[in-house]
């Protein structure tokens, strides 16, 4: 249960429901109802009570703040019929938190140190706001902050352990997600068809902002079991799909192309026009990568592509926007920086034209000192689409030059 007006209106996505979906499956609980509700006492009353009659465990983000609109811990008070007092210990852990911080606390925050009798605190050592484990007539409530950051640590570390004692014998459901590039999303599905009615494991697919997600998942008697399960189906995926593979569950293109150049030795230099500085940005956002990133430039006039070593007689034949700009452009790049490759883009973001080429026309070029190669895209969306779609087209480039 996502608590939070905010949340109905669309001003905060709600990524806590996601990501405790995946949790719970993990655990082998059957999660079967996500309700979001704002910040109404009478109507989080109402869906706690329809909660409370029909399931085992109700998990809340949100509302554990100190303010009038924060009526998690009454709503579960009004639910069960206890009353809220304060916790002596949780007002002066409270108040601690706000002294080391050269900070006097306001009488409001005194909300967040309530329990009500069938209510133990979750203790939570980056913010002001407890959680609650409630426990009565053999059903457990475990409210939590809504802030993303807080409310992970908090069941990590505090819901979970609780909860894997009292989980009884059952199954397991195991997840593993591997990650395509280059390659469309029904494209990918057409690859991987004969397993697609797979029934266990079940295999799924996503088109993501990183490329197309091929999504096997597990359900076994124990995390072994459906271990060893995806340990057998993994193979016969990448049998069918595997040109495409990039990565692993959580693992970026940035991530695993700078890995296969540090592997190589290898050194690599940008120059960017339409994607401006979205392809420096993912490869440099990986501890570790000043070791092959030699640099990059962002030049998107024919003046500043001049100054940064392209051919001023490139730039007067074909335009800012061409093939044979995007390849000396990444030439450029690689004598400039004395890297090992150069990957460049260039094209048009968009909304307008320009040069006579459509919005969404995209170039991407790579030099590694051999034969410079260059891709054409095209793309009828929006500017932060086509920029994005960009900077991926020139990473999976370079990932092919190095894996």
């Amino acid at each position: 249960m996502s608590v939070g007006t905010e949340l109905l209106l669309g001003q905060i996505v709600d990524t806590n429901a996601a990501y405790l979906a995946q949790y719970l499956s993990a655990l082998g609980i059957d999660l079967y109802w996500k309700v979001t509700v704002g910040d109404n006492l009478e109507r989080l009353v109402d869906e706690l009570r329809r909660a409370w009659a029909r399931v085992d465990l109700i998990v809340m983000t949100g509302g554990v703040g100190p303010t009038e609109d924060d009526l998690t811990r009454e709503s579960i008070a009004a639910l069960l019929g206890e009353p809220l007092s304060i916790d002596p210990q949780l007002a002066e852990e409270l108040r601690t938190w706000f002294g080391r911080r050269g900070l006097a606390m306001p009488e409001r925050n005194l909300k967040q140190a309530t329990l009500i009798p069938s209510a133990q605190p979750l203790p939570n050592p980056i913010g002001t706001a407890p959680g609650w484990w409630v426990e009565r007539d053999g059903r457990i409530i475990v409210a939590m902050p809504g802030v993303p950051v807080e409310m992970r640590k908090m069941w990590e570390e505090q819901a979970v352990p609780r909860l894997q004692t009292r989980i009884p014998g059952g199954s397991v459901i195991l997840s593993r997600t591997l990650k395509c590039i280059g390659i469309g999303e029904s494209a990918v599905e057409e690859l991987v068809q004969p397993l697609i009615r797979s029934t266990n494991p079940t295999l799924a697919t996503y088109a993501k902002q990183d490329g197309v997600h091929l999504r096997m998942t597990a359900k076994a008697p124990s995390r072994a079991a459906a271990e060893a399960m995806l340990a057998e189906f993994e193979p016969r995926v990448r049998a069918l799909a595997g040109d495409y593979i990039y990565g692993v569950d959580d693992q970026t293109i940035g991530e695993v192309v700078g890995e296969h150049l540090r592997a190589r030795g290898l050194t690599v230099a940008t120059m960017e026009s339409m994607t401006g500085g979205l392809l420096a940005n993912q490869l440099t956002d990986v501890p570790g990568s000043s070791g092959y990133f030699r640099g990059g430039v962002v030049a998107y006039t024919a003046e500043a592509k001049i100054a940064h070593g392209v051919d001023p007689a490139v730039v007067a034949a074909h335009g800012t926007v061409a093939a044979e700009t995007a390849a000396a452009m990444a030439s450029a790049a690689r004598r400039g920086f004395g890297a090992d490759i150069g990957l460049a883009t260039t094209g048009v973001a968009g909304p307008d034209e320009l040069e006579g080429k459509p919005a969404g026309t995209i170039f991407v070029a790579i030099d590694n000192g051999g034969e410079v190669q260059v891709e054409h895209q095209l793309w009828r969306t929006t500017r932060v689409e086509n920029k994005r779609r960009a900077a991926l087209a020139a990473l999976n480039r370079l990932w092919r030059a190095v894996r």
